[in-house]
């Protein structure tokens, strides 16, 4: 068939994107941002390129292009969301052979243009340098090494270990990237993550360090999420650096991982000669929260979602809880799903989720058969009715349930990983 001959000039595919995004690199000579972490990822990207966009000539990677194929079409181009549904995996995408034969077409076209004319391209490269096995590190240094590096968050429990007996091997390939930071670069660690902060061992360049605790360089400090009974607003906090202290607020977003976005953006900036002052403006008057990354939504009948259904690690999960344990709503209603790619932590890790689901939640909504772990706990441990937990095979199913039972003034967090579909009950239930 057509997509098998595809799937056979995979291989032949990559080595040739891989030559024509070092050919342009080498070109080009831009400033490479490189990103990595397990959590927060897309929305530090989203961040560092509010900072920078207004003073330099910055292309930031679309979505989620961190892996083989997606970084090296960043380097390429600054493709449209049309562009690349005719490779995209989501739901609904398009997937014509034909499409897709002209969108590689296309892309060897642009890359060979960029190498033998001069096109005007971005002074400042912003990627997300992404892994799901040992090797995936070293094969994205070699098309494109960074200049500055940020490493957000692991957690305790991260995402991707499937492929990795350990917390400390992922952290391994990941800090192949503060490796690589040459010593006139810079490196950006979160000073909160104890495996993140060890990699400063691994650098060679100058170490900026941001976060919650009192020794961060880029420091977060009197974070508030906003609420009343009626409506939940945002986030607000404060960024301090050299004794300056600027206030950041953002709307219609919450918790922790919009901060943490916010310091390492501001850390950035301080390294591309900003002040506090314009960071906190730029940031106010361009960060854009990545969509479904904990935005909030007004559903049809005066209830609130909060959307954060692209992906979850045990990481993000428990950050996304603790933000609706300290907001204000009439009734938290949860509907959590897998976590996938946990390999051998993926039991207790969703356990882990149930007890905590358990003390904060009203009513929980699981999807999944990781998800009936997560009821289990939460049955066990938590203090919810047994008629309010109720689990599901499919997001289809939970839509029907959650229409019937959502009121106004309700508070619903939606959350799984990427492969579980729950960006569908969210398009079922906003206005």
């Amino acid at each position: 068939t057509g997509s098998v001959k595809v799937e056979a000039w995979k291989p032949k595919l990559k080595e040739l994107l891989s030559f024509l995004a070092k050919a342009t690199i080498m070109k080009y000579q831009p400033s490479i941002i490189g990103i990595t972490g397990s959590v927060g990822k897309t929305s530090a990207k989203e961040a560092v390129y509010a900072v920078l966009k207004d003073a330099r000539s910055v292309r930031a990677s679309c979505g989620n292009m961190n892996n083989e194929f997606g970084l090296p079409l960043t380097i390429l181009a600054d493709w449209s969301p049309l562009d690349l549904s005719a490779i995209s995996s989501s739901r609904g995408a398009d997937h014509s052979i034909f499409r897709k034969i002209f969108f590689w077409m296309k892309v060897i076209f642009v890359g060979f243009r960029n190498i033998i004319f001069n096109v005007k391209y971005p002074e400042v490269l912003l990627l997300e340098y992404g892994i799901q096995k040992p090797g995936d590190m070293k094969y994205l240094l070699d098309i494109a090494r960074p200049s500055i590096a940020i490493v957000t968050a692991l957690g305790d429990l991260p995402a991707h270990m499937e492929f990795f007996n350990s917390v400390e091997a992922l952290a391994r390939e990941k800090g192949r990237l503060v490796e690589a930071v040459p010593a006139v670069g810079f490196v950006v660690l979160n000073v909160d993550e104890r495996f993140v902060y060890e990699m400063k061992d691994l650098a060679r360049a100058h170490v900026v360090t941001f976060g919650f605790d009192k020794d961060a360089e880029v420091r977060i400090i009197n974070l508030e999420n906003l609420s009343t009974e009626d409506h939940p607003f945002g986030v607000t906090f404060k960024i301090s650096y050299g004794g300056a202290m600027v206030p950041v607020r953002f709307v219609n977003t919450f918790g922790k991982p919009q901060a943490y976005a916010a310091a390492a953006a501001a850390a950035i900036g301080i390294i591309f000669g900003s002040n506090l002052v314009k960071i906190s403006e730029a940031l106010s008057r361009n960060y854009v929260p990545a969509k479904h990354r904990m935005n909030l939504i007004s559903g049809e009948s005066g209830f609130f979602i909060i959307d954060d259904s692209y992906n979850a690690s045990p990481a993000s999960m428990v950050a996304a809880i603790e933000t609706v344990k300290s907001l204000t709503a009439k009734r938290k209603i949860a509907v959590l799903g897998d976590m996938l790619e946990l390999g051998a932590l993926g039991i207790s890790a969703h356990e882990e989720m149930g007890r905590l689901s358990g003390e904060v939640f009203d009513f929980l909504l699981t999807v999944g058969a990781r998800g009936k772990i997560i009821a289990e706990a939460a049955l066990k441990d938590g203090h919810i009715l047994r008629k309010n937990i109720k689990s599901f095979d499919n997001a289809e199913d939970v839509i029907i349930e959650l229409k019937a039972l959502l009121k106004v003034g309700d508070l619903v967090l939606i959350k799984a990983s990427r492969g579980i579909g729950l960006d569908r009950v969210v398009d079922a239930l906003k206005i």
